[in-house]
Parts: C-alpha cells; structure tokens; sequence
C-alpha cells in the first residue's frame, strides 16, 4: 500500500524569509520617502518589535514622532502593500521546498499576520508556487499556536498531523503550536526568549532543517 503523504508546515517571517531584514530595508525606503533620515530609520526599527507590534499602534506612535499628516489606517494600508516587495529568499530555500515534494511531502506555510501583506510576499517571493497551501491567520480566522490551523493545514492538504513537522522561529507560537498539535518541531534562530517547551532541534537556518525532515 502507497503511505499517505505526510505534511510540513513552515512559518514565513524569519523563518524562509528574513522578514527583519525586508522592514530594514523599508524602513530606509520610508525614511527616504518621508525624509526623516537614518534616525528615523533607527526609530522604526527600535519600535517595530520584529513586527509583533500592531501596526497601527506603530504608525500612531510614527505619526506623533515625525508629524505626519496622513491618517493611521492610510498608512497601515500603504505599508502592507509596499513592504512586501522588500522581501527576498534564497534560491537554497525554495531549492529544499522542491525536495521536500519531490520526495513526497505536502509542504504548508502557516503564518500568523494579514492577509494582504502575507499573501503579497508569498507572491514576490515565488514561495506561492514552491508549496502546497498557504494558511494566513486573518484570512481563515484561527492564530498560531491554536491546534485547528495545523489541522487546516492538513486538511487543505490532504494530509493529516500524523508524523508531520513544523519549523518556525518563535517559540510560543510555533513550537508550542507545533508540539500541541502533535508535530515534531524545528526552531529556526533564538530570537524569542520564552518558556515554551524546547523544540527537537534548533537551527540557525532554515536550510539545516530540510536534510531532517528528509532524513525521515
């Protein structure tokens, strides 16, 4: 009998891609745009909490540091469409997406974060096209670390949690996620200091996790 494909979830922002280093590259952009120079870009990057901040909060707080005059909502909309095409990946990265497909994996990313903005990088990125299904938090209701969007994953995969994995950078959401969602796990980086349960491996890079999961 043929094995049922087994599933991989991935998270998106500095996990396949360096979504910290995209907004720097923004924020210089933006700096540019607004002109309020390389401390204004210190100032973004000071406030921009790896982009746990809400982001109206950040252009509220943007808007009173630099006096701007357009609305908080505008800006907010601005951003999500312009700091998508800041991001990048690495060719080795969509190269261990194919092979993990190749060799029979179904390969979801599960992102916490706004549809128009996640959806966008995905796009800019061709990640859209190196994977099975995209699962955006705002889009389908349900955050990272609750089980039910691993279990949309597998659903919309054709697949189910048993023997999958997920590989992420924060501990709480996607290690904890992972794990409650009976999924082997691997920790991209220690940004996030937490208590959250330790992951079966921790990398600093994205591409050490692809020979593991193929390993198996």
């Amino acid at each position: 009998m043929e094995r049922m494909s087994r599933l991989v979830c991935f998270d998106l922002d500095n996990t396949l891609i360096d979504r910290d280093g995209a907004f720097l590259k923004w924020a210089r952009w933006w700096a540019g745009l607004y002109g309020v120079g390389e401390s204004g870009v210190d100032w973004l990057v000071a406030h921009d909490n790896s982009g746990f901040r809400p982001r109206a909060e950040l252009f509220e707080l943007a808007r009173a540091r630099f006096g701007l005059a357009a609305p908080v909502d505008e800006l907010v909309a601005s951003y999500d469409e312009e700091h998508p095409l800041f991001a990048w990946v690495e060719q080795p990265v969509l190269d261990g997406l194919a092979a993990l497909r190749a060799a029979g994996w179904r390969v979801a990313v599960v992102t916490n974060g706004g549809t128009v903005q996640q959806n966008l990088k995905l796009e800019y990125t061709q990640i859209a096209d190196a994977i099975d299904y995209a699962c955006v938090s705002e889009t389908v209701g349900i955050r990272k670390p609750d089980r039910r969007i691993f279990e949309l994953a597998a659903t919309r995969t054709g697949t189910t949690l048993d023997g999958g994995w997920m590989v992420g950078d924060h501990p709480s959401h996607d290690i904890a996620g992972g794990i409650a969602a009976g999924l082997h796990t691997i920790q991209i980086g220690n940004r996030h200091a937490t208590d959250a349960p330790a992951p079966d491996h921790q990398f600093d890079s994205v591409l050490k996790a692809f020979p593991v999961i193929l390993a198996e």
